[in-house]
Formats: C-alpha cells, sequence, structure tokens
C-alpha cells in the first residue's frame, strides 16, 4: 500500500515545520541547551503540526547521536539516521506512546498510563507519551494525571495536543509549557503543495492548486490529503494533460475564487436573472452550493474590510494574489458608472447571505433558501 502523502512528507526536523517559526525557535534553543521539559501542551487548529511536533521532541530526547556527540546535540535537531529516529518515523518505537483521547477517555486509561510511565525506556533514554485529542478527556481522567503530570519520573515527557484548549482545566494548563499553533496562510499552503507536487511528478496548474490550498483552510494536512485524491485524475496514463482547475473543482465541489467574484460582480449589479442563472449551472455541474454561499460571505467580508481600510491589504496578501486583491479593490468601490458597491450595500448583501447560509444548513432544499434571497435582494 502507497504511503499517504502527508505522512510521506511530514516534517523530519524542527525547521521543516513551516509557519511555526516562534515554537520552533524556542523548542530548538531548548533542546541545543538540553532543557527540553517534562510536560508541553501543543494546541491549534487541525493539520498545522502538533503531533509532527510532538514526535521530533521525542526524536530529539532520544536520537543516539546527539546523546554521544555534544557537538551535533549543539544543532538542536535529531539525526533522522539512528535506530531510535528511525523507529519513531515508522512510529514503532516502543519509548513514544500515542494515546488518542477521543477514544481512550476515561480514569482506566490515565490509570494504565501512571503505573507505565513508571517503567524505564526500553531502549531510549526517554519514554515519550503523546496524548491526542487530550481535550476529550474525562474529569476523572484529568484528576488521575495531575500529579503525574506535575512530577513525572526523570525518564518521561507528556505531550498533550488538543484544537479545544479552554476544554482543558487551568489545573492540566498551568502544569504544562503551552505553544499554540496557528492556520497557516493559503500561499505557505500552496508552496508546499507545489514541491509536493514536483517530487510526485503530479501535472496540475497552478489555479488548481491554489484551490487545493484554499480549501485546506489553513490545514497543511487536508491540503495535502486532497491533493493525492486530485492526482489519482491522472494516473495510469489515462490523462496527459496538467489537471486543471475545472477538473479540481468537479472533484472537490468546490468553486475556485473566480467564479465567487463574478457571482459577486452579478449581486452587485442587480443582476438578478444573471444571478439566477449563474447559481443554476453552479448546481448543475455539482458544486456544493452551501461551501459556495459561506465563501462568498468571506469574499464579500474581505471586500467591505478592504474598502473601509486600504491597510488590511497587507494582511490578505498571504491568501490573495495581486490580481485578485485588485478585483477585489473594484469590487468594493462605488463609481458614477455604477460598477462595485459602497459600505450599506455591501453590508446588505452579507447580512442576507448569511441568514440564507443558515436557513440552507439545515433545509432539504440548500438552493431555495440562497434563490429567495437573490430575488428579494436584486429583483
Amino acid at each position: 500500500m502507497a504511503q499517504a502523502l502527508y505522512r510521506k512528507y511530514r516534517p523530519k526536523r524542527l525547521e521543516d515545520v513551516l509557519g511555526q517559526d516562534t515554537n520552533v525557535e524556542i523548542l530548538k534553543n531548548a533542546a541545543k541547551a538540553g532543557r527540553l521539559g517534562h510536560a508541553y501542551i501543543f494546541y491549534g487548529a487541525r493539520g498545522t503540526g502538533k503531533t509532527t511536533t510532538a514526535r521530533l521532541i521525542a526524536k530529539l530526547l532520544n536520537c543516539e547521536k546527539r546523546r554521544k556527540e555534544p557537538a551535533f546535540a549543539a544543532e538542536g535537531e535529531p539525526c533522522n539516521e539512528c535506530r531510535e529516529c528511525l523507529a519513531i518515523d515508522a512510529q514503532n518505537s516502543m519509548d513514544v506512546i500515542e494515546i488518542d483521547a477521543a477514544s481512550n477517555r476515561g480514569i482506566d486509561e490515565i490509570r494504565n498510563l501512571k503505573e507505565s510511565i513508571k517503567t524505564s525506556p526500553a531502549t531510549g533514554a526517554y519514554k515519550v507519551y503523546i496524548i491526542d485529542e487530550a481535550h476529550m478527556l474525562t474529569g476523572a481522567a484529568f484528576n488521575a494525571l495531575l500529579k503525574t503530570l506535575e512530577e513525572p519520573p526523570a525518564h518521561a515527557v507528556i505531550i498533550m495536543a488538543t484544537t479545544e484548549f479552554e476544554k482543558l482545566p487551568p489545573t492540566i494548563t498551568s502544569r504544562a509549557q503551552r505553544f499554540t499553533f496557528r492556520k497557516q496562510p493559503k500561499a505557505v499552503i500552496m508552496a508546499k503543495l507545489n514541491t509536493i507536487a514536483k517530487e510526485e511528478k503530479i501535472k496540475i496548474e497552478p489555479a488548481a492548486l491554489e484551490l487545493i490550498a484554499a480549501i485546506g483552510e489553513g490545514s497543511f494536512r487536508d491540503a495535502e490529503s486532497l491533493l493525492e485524491q486530485v492526482s489519482s485524475f491522472s494516473d495510469g496514463g489515462a490523462k496527459t494533460a496538467a489537471i486543471t482547475l475545472a477538473d479540481t473543482e468537479r472533484i472537490t465541489g468546490r468553486t475556485g475564487l473566480r467564479k465567487v467574484h463574478a457571482f459577486a460582480e452579478l449581486m452587485i449589479a442587480k443582476d438578478a436573472k444573471g444571478a439566477l442563472a449563474y447559481l443554476a449551472e453552479l448546481n448543475d455541474e455539482g458544486h456544493n452550493i452551501v461551501q459556495f454561499t459561506k465563501d462568498l460571505i468571506h469574499y464579500l467580508r474581505k471586500t467591505l474590510s478592504l474598502a473601509i481600510n486600504p491597510s488590511l491589504e497587507q494582511s490578505f496578501e498571504k491568501d490573495l494574489t495581486k490580481d485578485e486583491l485588485a478585483a477585489m479593490r473594484t469590487l468594493g468601490t462605488s463609481t458614477k458608472d455604477g460598477e462595485g458597491a459602497d459600505s450599506a450595500t455591501l453590508v446588505k448583501l452579507i447580512k442576507a447571505l448569511i441568514r440564507a447560509y443558515a436557513e440552507m444548513r439545515y433545509s432539504p432544499f440548500a438552493i431555495v433558501p440562497l434563490e429567495v434571497m437573490l430575488v428579494e435582494q436584486l429583483a
């Protein structure tokens, strides 16, 4: 069975962890000084590198070359060549125990951890416990973990990863070093996808890669998994041309930003007939109309924000190209010729779209609330 792309291209060194520069710098300096902590909490959006970084810490603690060569240890990176590093990469190290708290959330599992943590490492220098989705643990389980978390054995390190930090009790968070992992901008994700596409010899248009990066919504793992799915479209030699934006839209059910912009233009021009026809076309092509509406809300929100505060362009550059920003500026600038829209119009449309989106999510006829909204606002 082929290895999934997100696993194949998982960072093997701290410097390979993209977009988390502050976290990397702190952990790397701690590794250089031999001052890695005994308890960590990594929190943030999915697919941003929490579990990957936890495994890197396990490698830093157990790397044989780091233990034998002080000069190499001062680099603050694992060697990725010794027995321990290779075992951790292959996820078969006896000293790195990963616990899925979503399915092992009770007090019995934590009691087992408390008992097993007392035993010495099998082959490495440290036993590392990685508790994924830590917010799913029960209250009793958290209470049972307190003392162990505060004073683990000298040979043990506990790392908790969670997407919902606010659900962790203060008694737990106060006993560990905390690191936040942020969602990544589209440009950063697209750069990695482009590298993977070249390595894997996947022929795909830049616009299609951009859509995949946008669908990832800040998650490397989601975007890489989607790239793997889309790449299957050209496998087996049946398709020799590059995978196009249209191909990707058809496979994913999502629309590119150009279609969102085109639809926004029709709304601002109060072209009800054109907007309804365009919507019917999108629906016939199999696009997810609920997701399209969500994308449209975010697009108009950014258009409004940019019209009110042009300096936000620097922030939006991470997710939008120069051409997209220029189109957005035009859309948010009302002219005498009737092109563009003023702030009041944009606010009105955004509010109407939010109401339609709320109805669409629970309606058996997802397209109807949006069609009604278009008639009410444009006709």
